[in-house]
């Protein structure tokens, strides 16, 4: 979904040139060639196909037959967990959001015909543009590095803002109790993908179903919000592009939100934080400004139980990342790095405990 530059993502990561073609395809171009100069998609029926690496999910490929482009997003072959790696939510979602003032790649097809590539899959447009992982913004100056935070929050409040009767999503998720669904939900994958013993998560799972703050909210979430699944415009600094609607559902806004300022609060040392950073000097906002300017394109407010949600969010990447370990162990992790990012879960899950250890406290004062 993204090109340009030596950043090229689509849905899943950065472009890996150097990958065998032939191998990078576990189906048959041809056929898949044929299916889409049928549909009208492709001039001639014929497809290069190049695998976009980087995320640890639903694997994508790059398509190009002449001048054109295309993105695959397709379900990984074997037995899957229930309700993961649904590309079928994610073209609803991203259809449903055409038109909107949230940033989506066009769509083209979605097929479950597994005589084409295997699994269900679904085509999208290529998007030219810049995919960035690092998110302190090495090589940008303080005011460009601003701007595009203050795009990326611009994003986030406009799909909260979303009206999900309007675009159709109304049945997309459940309404209320979203923490606790969300919990049960985590903590069961966690014990169906243990590939260790986690005691900081054994602790978060006790402890979160019974702290979750009163009141509820229920909007479109993107679920995994953040910069490199982003596509930033190849020169200007605001996004053309949200990807990876995997776990997009209907839920509570705070929830989503937290999860993107999770970076403010983790070690950029061990994994895509910012923490620790001399933010004022990049040029990128505080985590206080930043919720500020969120909450004043959203009307939205919630700061008063914030270390509950960022706790609830660390507990809930420990969990994925926990799974993304065991499908490294069983072989059928999408990325190569797999092993390396599953190995995070567990200085996340004691980041997170240690949170809700100051929430708690918080409340007895």
């Amino acid at each position: 979904m993204s090109g340009a530059g030596s950043s090229n993502k689509n849905s899943a990561g950065a472009l890996d040139a150097k990958s065998n073609v032939a191998a990078a395809a576990p189906f048959d171009s041809a056929v898949l060639a044929d299916w889409m100069h049928g549909q009208g998609f492709l001039e001639r029926p014929a497809l290069t196909v190049k695998p976009l690496t980087g995320g640890q999910s639903n694997p994508t490929f790059l398509l190009t037959s002449g001048a054109q482009q295309f993105v695959l997003r397709k379900k990984p072959p074997g037995v899957l967990m229930p309700s993961a790696h649904a590309v079928d939510r994610e073209y609803r979602v991203m259809q449903a959001l055409q038109g909107s003032d949230v940033p989506v790649p066009k769509l083209y097809a979605y097929s479950e015909d597994l005589n084409i590539v295997g699994t269900p899959f679904y085509l999208m447009e290529f998007l030219n543009g810049r995919v960035i992982v690092d998110q302190s913004l090495p090589g940008f100056t303080p005011t460009e590095r601003g701007a595009i935070y203050t795009d990326m929050n611009r994003v986030m409040a406009a799909l909260h803002k979303v009206d999900v009767n309007a675009v159709g999503l109304e049945t997309f998720g459940r309404a209320g109790n979203y923490f606790g669904r969300q919990i049960a939900r985590w903590s069961r994958q966690y014990q169906e993908s243990r590939s260790e013993d986690i005691s900081a998560l054994e602790s978060l799972i006790e402890w979160l179903p019974a702290n979750i703050p009163e009141g509820d909210q229920t909007t479109i979430v993107h679920g995994d919000y953040r910069l490199d699944n982003l596509v930033l415009h190849p020169t200007e600094p605001r996004a053309i592009g949200l990807l990876d609607w995997e776990l997009a559902t209907l839920g509570h806004p705070m929830a989503d939100f937290a999860y993107h300022c999770m970076s403010w609060h983790i070690p950029a040392s061990l994994w895509r934080g910012i923490g620790g950073l001399d933010l004022k000097a990049l040029g990128i906002p505080s985590e206080a400004d930043y919720i500020k300017q969120y909450g004043a394109a959203t009307g939205f407010e919630g700061i008063e139980h914030w270390d509950f949600y960022i706790a609830y969010n660390l507990f809930r990447i420990a969990a994925i990342l926990q799974g993304i370990a065991r499908r490294a162990q069983d072989g059928t992790a999408a990325a190569a790095d797999a092993i390396e990012t599953g190995s995070k879960a567990k200085p996340l899950a004691e980041i997170g405990w240690k949170y809700a250890q100051r929430y708690e406290a918080s409340l007895k004062r």
